[in-house]
């Protein structure tokens, strides 16, 4: 598996083009993809979803991805390392780090394109225009400034959109927060069943058992356990697709010590057994 490497922490790359040229990848930085025009499929952690203009799509190191195009298509990367996001230029509220925290550990490549609305699309590219001209006169003394200005903007609408997606009610600042930080905090530890139980919840968020579990089924339309399920069951998918590792070792990564519970379970959501969904894959390749 290929993987792209930055080693500054900004950059912009504007292009078009009627054929991908690039294999299936990963990547050492975040990248958010406009896509300006053209239309196509998009392929995240083997998922499949339709793209056309006004879509926007947030990566993570950890993503494999490529498109087909259908039609020429126009895309504009903003590329980024973690420690662009930390520059004190950037993030300096706690609300801010809070903010972005949860923006890129949620797992919105299971959602395809994070914005929807017409409206945020049309902000979106907006802002957009205005950075690309600011990138183009980057020798100017006040471009760090505006394009620090800029990206804040469009990382906290793209973040608003993740929110509203698990369906936050955005009259309620003190809920979002709350939401946001639970979502974060499960995404970090997904991996770590032990810091996933309704003890180290209640303890690290300080709400009742009870109130927790009204407020997050409230909040995103499912259980705590169910989100956190088929979460986890997500990751797995991705693991048995794009990675070497053996089922075994898959099972153990993701904390079930029982590798029989896990095949029911994957079967349930995804009407295969991990071998079987690995076998079938591994066919289409």
């Amino acid at each position: 598996m290929k993987r792209y490497i930055q080693y500054e922490p900004f950059n912009i790359y504007l292009f078009s083009a009627s054929e991908w040229q690039h294999p299936v990848h990963k990547h050492s930085y975040f990248e958010v993809i406009f896509i300006r025009k053209g239309q196509g499929k998009h392929f995240i952690n083997g998922n499949t979803f339709t793209y056309s203009a006004g879509d926007v799509f947030l990566l993570g190191p950890e993503d494999y991805h490529y498109f087909q195009i259908e039609e020429k298509t126009t895309f504009c990367y903003l590329r980024f390392t973690e420690a662009f996001v930390k520059d004190p230029a950037l993030s300096q509220s706690p609300v801010w780090l809070r903010t972005i925290k949860m923006l890129l550990n949620s797992p919105y490549q299971s959602s395809g394109s994070i914005v929807k609305e017409a409206k945020e699309k049309d902000l979106l590219e907006y802002l957009l225009l205005v950075l690309l001209h600011e990138y183009e006169q980057r020798t100017e003394s006040s471009y760090e400034l505006i394009m620090n200005g800029i990206m804040k903007a469009i990382l906290g609408i793209l973040a608003r959109n993740v929110v509203h997606e698990k369906g936050i009610e955005v009259k309620d600042p003190k809920s979002s927060l709350l939401i946001e930080e639970i979502l974060s905090y499960i995404s970090q530890n997904i991996q770590k069943p032990d810091q996933l139980r309704m003890e180290q919840l209640v303890e690290k968020f300080h709400y009742s058992p009870t109130y927790l579990s009204i407020f997050f089924k409230r909040q995103t339309g499912e259980s705590l356990q169910q989100y956190i399920l088929k979460y986890k069951l997500q990751m797995i998918r991705n693991r048995l697709q794009f990675s070497d590792r053996s089922i075994a070792q898959i099972t153990y990564e993701y904390g079930f010590t029982d590798g029989s519970h896990l095949n029911k379970l994957f079967k349930k959501y995804y009407g295969l057994t991990p071998g079987e969904f690995r076998s079938k894959f591994l066919e289409k390749v």
